[in-house]
């Protein structure tokens, strides 16, 4: 036998070894009788961490926090529900099949349209209800790159922590092993989180260099990145043969649909962001009074109220509205 066949077959039986040896990371553990599953645990951080980074950017602006925590709890029911509820419709056939998995969230299945279309209209009605001095667009611009923050995040502690959490078979470097499932996998958490995070730094820089904007464009831009990452990441690495029956899919019966509904969500966003500079009207995002000054922080200023507080301080009248 010569020489690179006993260098091929020693790479074969090291490989295989390797397989036999690497597992998948673990999805529970047990404390005494009780059963915890890691991906309960990464979605209660992720969860966590939204609320607090949430607060923060609210205190950075000048708005109060004390009602955040009810409006919070409301959020998360709403969401969970939202995302499992849209996940099971769209696995009917699956699921019709086996009713007894239907709450079996710790396996993964929540959609995160379906999270989206619960959980943002339960934030804006509660929050109009405990809050209402802060107007739901400025609401929906401060929380935006929160949802994008946490969306990575939760990527990293969610489906990378459950059973059948990895994309379609590669034989690729970047495999990996996910429980429930057989051979290497596309990491696709971990391809959704380098998105997530991208379209968070977009936000921040937009926050950051674009001071005087209008309100809502931050959410239109979150919208319009986040639709084109969703169709990308359903058409390269979801929407496959073999990803059907996978809880990483958003819909076992129909990925187009997904990568339609992310085409409609980047479109819309770039036309709201389009209407919404077209109109003129602008909002000057303050940044907070430096901690070091020991200033309070600020809050977001309608052009015209900035004119009229420059007045007053001068002595100048307001100005009036125009006559005709």
């Amino acid at each position: 036998m010569k020489a690179w066949q006993y260098a091929f077959g020693g790479c074969l039986t090291a490989r295989i070894a390797h397989e036999d040896i690497v597992k998948p990371i673990p999805v529970s553990f047990h404390i005494g009788p009780l059963v915890v599953h890691t991906y309960g645990i990464g979605l209660a951080i992720t969860f966590w961490f939204a609320y607090r980074y949430f607060e923060y950017r609210l205190t950075k602006r000048g708005y109060r926090t004390e009602w955040v925590t009810g409006v919070f709890l409301w959020v998360v029911v709403a969401a969970v529900v939202g995302a499992r509820v849209v996940h099971v419709v769209a696995n009917a056939s699956y699921y019709s099949s086996n009713p007894g998995q239907i709450l079996d969230v710790w396996h993964g299945g929540l959609s995160s349209f379906g999270g989206l279309l619960f959980g943002v209209p339960a934030g804006l009605i509660a929050t109009r209800k405990r809050y209402p001095e802060l107007p739901a667009w400025r609401a929906l611009d401060i929380i935006a790159p929160v949802l994008m923050a946490a969306w990575g995040v939760g990527r990293l502690l969610g489906p990378q922590l459950m059973v059948g959490g990895g994309g379609a078979p590669t034989t690729a470097w970047y495999g990996m092993y996910y429980a429930g499932e057989t051979g290497r996998r596309v990491p696709v958490p971990i391809i959704q989180a380098v998105d997530s995070f991208a379209i968070f730094a977009a936000l921040l820089l937009i926050e950051r260099y674009v001071r005087r904007r209008p309100t809502g464009l931050v959410l239109a831009a979150t919208m319009a990145l986040w639709g084109l990452a969703r169709f990308f990441e359903e058409h390269f690495w979801l929407g496959t043969q073999a990803q059907v029956g996978s809880t990483q899919s958003e819909s076992s019966v129909g990925p187009v649909l997904v990568q339609a509904t992310g085409l409609a969500l980047f479109v819309a966003g770039v036309a709201i962001m389009a209407w919404l500079w077209r109109r003129g009207t602008r909002v000057l995002d303050i940044p907070p009074a430096d901690d070091e000054a020991g200033g309070e922080p600020a809050r977001a200023v309608e052009p015209d109220e900035r004119q009229t507080s420059a007045s007053l301080s001068s002595g100048a009248p307001a100005p009036g509205p125009a006559s005709i």
